[in-house]
């Protein structure tokens, strides 16, 4: 059952001011869209004066929110970003008294959709195909999708804006005289019920860096280099770049873990960051200080994607909000020592 703490934490007054708007004390003064919101947050949560206060406290449902996480622990420690993005998703909760479960993870073989509904919210990584985002909201209307950047029809989604700050250092690199610019990226992947991955499509990082070059006349420099968003796989890649008939002046790389790949290709090749090729990433996890030359870098806070996707679910909970929601967490260029004007 939810407590006078829990509704006090979550309507922002004092617990006393709970207790005595719910036991409809005449001489407390207090304005009246508090009252109302103490009264319906109250509502929200099943609050009951009559329930027993002693013995074991139980954990009320509408308190409660699940994660449906599409990466394992692993992919977690080889990249910061969802990491980040979970610690944030747990600090935030602990602060409104939220419990955080984890039911299954999208590459669980046995998942029970039905159990999402004994949960106030449910936050779920990455995109899912129109009819596995049908089927989850019958069980469950109070659902976030994070880490999406398409416009996902009657969805709550917490999205980067990949496609702005993309533009941003494209026009960057461009004012440095850069012309011949190529992108090293992956794919984004939609995935059903089951966990299977049933189409993948051009990251939208990929998708702007493509418009932008068409746009400035660059065509002939237009060339994505896609494969998955290793180190391993970007170092192999990069030796293709290398290789193209007009070396490219820069690089565009979807994420920190890849622009390390693309580090070692070009010290392999005596090529040097930023005199001969220009380094500018997404992510900007901590190395990249210490990094030799220092990697460029979009920092996405995605630790504060985590906390506002818990607020959204928070008032998905507790507030009427009749109409879905996209929130665009924006990021911001670290411009270090990998990117250099052309002389």
């Amino acid at each position: 059952m939810a407590s006078i703490r829990d509704i006090a934490r979550i309507a922002g007054v004092s617990p006393a001011s709970v207790s005595r708007i719910l036991n409809n004390d005449p001489t407390f003064h207090i304005n009246d869209e508090a009252r109302k919101r103490v009264i319906h947050v109250a509502n929200k949560l099943h609050y009951s004066k009559g329930k027993k206060k002693r013995g074991p406290k139980q954990n009320d449902p509408q308190l409660s929110i699940a994660l449906i996480m599409r990466h394992d622990h692993a992919r977690e420690i080889d990249d910061p970003y969802f990491l980040n993005m979970h610690m944030g998703i747990n600090d935030e909760a602990k602060k409104w008294h939220l419990r955080i479960d984890q039911p299954f993870k999208m590459n669980d073989q046995e998942k029970d959709w039905s159990i999402l509904a004994n949960y106030g919210a449910v936050l779920i990584e990455g995109e899912m195909t129109p009819e596995a985002i049908k089927s989850i909201q019958t069980i469950n209307h109070n659902v976030i999708f994070l880490d999406v950047n398409t416009n996902i029809l009657n969805c709550n989604i917490i999205r980067n804006d990949f496609v702005e700050k993309t533009t941003y250092i494209l026009d960057l690199l461009h004012s440095l005289g850069h012309e011949n610019i190529v992108y090293i990226g992956g794919k984004s992947s939609i995935m059903d019920l089951d966990g299977k991955i049933t189409t993948e499509k051009c990251d939208l990082r990929e998708t702007r860096y493509i418009s932008w070059m068409k746009l400035h006349n660059l065509d002939q420099y237009c060339h994505s280099f896609i494969t998955d968003w290793s180190a391993d796989s970007a170092l192999k890649i990069t030796d293709q770049v290398i290789q193209l008939k007009e070396r490219p002046t820069a690089i565009v790389v979807g994420s920190d873990p890849m622009a390390l790949g693309v580090y070692k290709a070009l010290n392999n090749h005596h090529i040097s960051i930023p005199d001969d090729i220009s380094v500018v990433s997404f992510d900007d996890v901590d190395i990249n200080r210490f990094l030799t030359p220092t990697l460029s870098s979009v920092y996405m806070d995605t630790k504060e994607m985590g906390k506002t996707a818990v607020r959204l679910a928070k008032d998905l909970i507790t507030e009427n909000i009749s109409i879905p929601l996209t929130v665009t967490c924006h990021g911001n260029l670290n411009k270090r020592e990998s990117i250099k004007a052309i002389n």
